[in-house]
């Protein structure tokens, strides 16, 4: 009889645990804007670096330097950098207090 119970009360989903608090949605302008401040000097010191060793290349094989380089900056660097700096602003919170 218990083991009815049981299965009765995982299936209705009713588990006992608080339901899971929900994050404000994050402002995409305010990420696109401390993106843009971020990656900005990152792509102009990698072409400052690049262009002189790749004066004789198309500019589609500089692009294809660049590009992976760029995106695991973005992904690996820059937006945990973001998020963990700047995550409070990104969400529309009031600062916290260091």
């Amino acid at each position: 009889m218990s083991a009815d119970h049981n299965d009765t009360a995982a299936s209705s989903g009713d588990t006992g645990k608080p339901p899971p608090h929900r994050l404000p949605r994050p402002c995409r302008f305010r990420l696109s804007f401390l993106l843009i401040i971020a990656v900005y000097p990152l792509i102009t010191t990698l072409l400052y670096i690049l262009m002189p060793l790749t004066s004789t290349w198309e500019t589609w094989h500089r692009t294809l330097v660049i590009t992976p380089v760029m995106v695991s900056l973005i992904v690996f660097l820059v937006t945990p950098t973001i998020q963990r700096h700047f995550g409070w602003y990104v969400l529309r919170m009031p600062r916290p207090q260091r």
